[in-house]
């Protein structure tokens, strides 16, 4: 049955759905479960998204190629928090989990009971009431349980290569067809990045997470086939998933196609995006290592200097790492210092960019030629997206396996710092090679045509009749099946 039509239908009686969202307070999971709210708010289902007032002040002005002020049926709610530590990054830790964030995530348990007195009332004007809640914030999970009409699902903001491999492991890597039948090399890659190891306040909050995970009625990926299909249907196994459980994958979460000077609420361009008008097509390196991760000063001048001797145009964005609050202590905020002198010798060729950058304007854009990033997933599937090769430097948790996908499954890629050097600084010359490489080679050119051609196959994923859109009418279908179902 058509969703719509079937939603039409219930209206003058009981809404069919409702649908909370809920993310962790962190850039990286704000980011794709807003996308996601637009998405189900188009077929005619309300959302509510939840958080602090600060956080979803956040989601809302970063907000990136398309605007909410257009959509009527997406709901924020604004849950009090109590006053919580917002210390910075440390540049210099070997170590780039970021610890810093983990009193936001942990104050996020005064959620609770707002998020209850909302399911509550929810549950006496919905048929069923729908939770997607990120999958470090699994708490929902419970206090959707406790309402008669509420089911929870569990998004995995992680690629599904990591989630695959760090279930395989947790398991004890028991012997799996579906897993041996993939590249070998690729599974010993995988086995060799030795994730650095979760500091302990970390995998506290981590393990009381997964306690709770046995209420959820399945899993929502923010993938796509066309990126990890493999990896998608092998998750798809037992003893992967549960079984009566189920899940989807009905990504990419961010926008495919918009024009460039879409700002969401903003009216004009950002300074960046005109800079790149007068760049030449695929001519610019885009850089950035996210909204995590702090990089030493020694890092900063070697980065620096390898972009100079790389010789190629690039766009910097040279920021520190997000608090848990970007809005206070904001005259605390660390200011990156570049070498003397160092910003007049690459003008016209560089561009330093100090504020919040739109990455899926800098991605889109034509001049736009490569990307070297920290490997954080909205990043790996925004770059996708748009066909632009990535230069691989990850940092911590799921990014050195987004980077073995980048380069070793997608030959998408190049390596810039191997995973196993993590600890030291790498040089300006290790930097320059595989930019050049990526940039102005041959070999990069081939790259540049998989990534063109990727892109387009995630495109039509997500245009209508593709694999992500059936899937996300699949699970809209199933969370608005007939109450009797249940």
């Amino acid at each position: 049955m058509d969703i719509d039509h079937h939603l039409k239908e219930q209206e003058p009686h009981k809404a069919a759905v409702e649908v909370v969202l809920v993310p962790l307070p962190a850039q990286g999971h704000l980011n794709p479960l807003i996308h996601l709210s637009r998405l189900i708010s188009e077929r005619g289902i309300p959302v509510h998204m939840v958080g602090s007032a600060t956080h979803n002040r956040q989601a809302k002005n970063r907000l990136h190629g398309w605007d909410l002020s257009i959509i009527s049926n997406v709901h924020f709610h604004d849950f009090p928090l109590p006053s919580f530590p917002t210390p910075p990054a440390d540049p210099d830790a070997s170590n780039k989990w970021p610890i810093h964030l983990l009193p936001t995530f942990e104050a996020t348990i005064n959620f609770r009971e707002p998020l209850a007195q909302l399911l509550h009332s929810l549950s006496l004007t919905a048929k069923r009431v729908a939770v997607v809640h990120d999958s470090l914030m699994n708490f929902a999970a419970e206090e959707a349980s406790s309402i008669p009409n509420g089911e929870s699902y569990c998004f995995n903001s992680c690629s599904a290569i990591f989630t695959l491999f760090y279930q395989w492991e947790s398991l004890g890597k028991p012997s799996n067809p579906y897993i041996e039948s993939l590249n070998i090399s690729s599974i010993k890659s995988i086995d060799q990045l030795s994730q650095d190891i979760v500091p302990d306040g970390f995998l506290k909050f981590i393990l009381q997470q997964k306690e709770q995970s046995q209420f959820d009625a399945g899993k929502i990926y923010n993938t796509c086939r066309p990126i990890e299909g493999k990896f998608i249907d092998i998750l798809g196994q037992q003893p992967f998933l549960e079984e009566n459980k189920k899940q989807w994958a009905f990504g990419p979460l961010n926008p495919v196609a918009f024009h460039s000077n879409s700002m969401g609420r903003e009216s004009s361009r950002h300074k960046c995006l005109e800079w790149l008008d007068a760049q030449p097509n695929s001519s610019v390196l885009y850089v950035s290592f996210g909204t995590m991760t702090s990089v030493s000063d020694k890092q900063i001048e070697e980065i620096a200097f390898g972009l100079e001797k790389c010789q190629q145009r690039f766009l910097w964005v040279l920021r520190d790492a997000d608090r848990g609050d970007i809005y206070s202590n904001q005259d605390q905020v660390r200011r990156i210092e570049l070498p003397e002198g160092y910003e007049e010798r690459v003008k016209g060729v560089g561009m330093i960019v100090r504020d919040w950058a739109p990455q899926l304007g800098i991605l889109a854009h034509p001049s736009t030629g490569g990307f070297l990033s920290h490997c954080g997933w909205n990043s790996c599937i925004e770059s996708i997206s748009m066909g632009v090769p990535i230069a691989t430097w990850p940092m911590h948790s799921d990014q050195p396996s987004n980077a073995l996908l980048v380069t070793e499954v997608l030959k998408i890629g190049v390596v810039v710092r191997e995973w196993a050097h993590r600890g030291g600084v790498t040089s300006s010359t290790t930097i320059a090679s595989p930019i050049r490489k990526l940039m102005a080679s041959e070999e990069g050119k081939n790259m540049k045509k998989r990534a063109e051609k990727l892109g387009a196959a995630v495109r039509q994923a997500v245009s209508e009749g593709g694999t992500s859109t059936a899937e996300l009418h699949a699970f809209l279908g199933h969370i608005s099946r007939p109450q009797d179902i249940l």
